[in-house]
């Protein structure tokens, strides 16, 4: 059974950092692309980010410079460091592994003084 599960959301301050993680299980990790999306109130689910199994990054231009994905093979977990945080970053973001068409639960960010 594939799942992913997201961990390490929570309130932050403006500028501030938050690392999460996306804990997997029920596939074959190394052999997979993993995404990471984000979804505002009233708005619709949009991309972040992305890892490639050799490492290869891609990101949405709201957030270059500011976050970065990464990946454990040995844990089979994918890590999305974000730095200098907005208020426009406070969404709920999810991991997504496309070739399955499965999201996790979703961990909730929230940027605010």
């Amino acid at each position: 059974q594939v799942r992913l599960v997201e961990s390490g959301g929570g309130l932050v301050q403006p500028g501030g950092s938050l690392r999460l993680s996306c804990a997997t299980s029920g596939f074959t990790f190394n052999s997979h692309t993993i995404n990471w999306y984000r979804q505002a109130p009233g708005k619709e689910r949009e991309f972040v980010a992305l890892i490639t199994p050799g490492g290869r990054a891609n990101y949405a231009d709201s957030v270059k410079g500011r976050f970065t994905i990464s990946r454990d093979n040995a844990k089979n977990t994918v890590y999305l460091q974000m730095n200098s945080l907005k208020a426009d970053d406070t969404a709920v973001y999810y991991c997504y592994n496309q070739y399955y068409n499965n999201w996790g639960q979703g961990t909730q960010v929230t940027v605010s003084s």
